[in-house]
């Protein structure tokens, strides 16, 4: 019986600093940055939109297809 007590006593010390040490490399593991990328204007309307997702035309850049029809002929 004695030893089934130290068994299940060094469990739950082996348990409970398992949980610690994983919950201490969380806590220590940087946040990764939000990536910052260019804003450009619509030439119609002024929204602005990230530039990977601009509609570039002869006359400017646009945040959508159709406001690049409307600009330009």
């Amino acid at each position: 019986m004695r030893f089934l007590l130290i068994f299940l006593v060094v469990l739950v010390l082996a348990w409970r600093w398992r949980t610690w040490r994983a919950s201490e490399q969380q806590r220590r593991k940087p946040d990764t940055p939000p990536k910052v990328t260019d804003m450009v204007r619509c030439a119609q309307c002024g929204v602005h939109v990230p530039a990977n997702e601009a509609v570039v035309g002869q006359k400017g850049q646009y945040c959508s297809t159709a406001h690049r029809l409307t600009m330009e002929p």
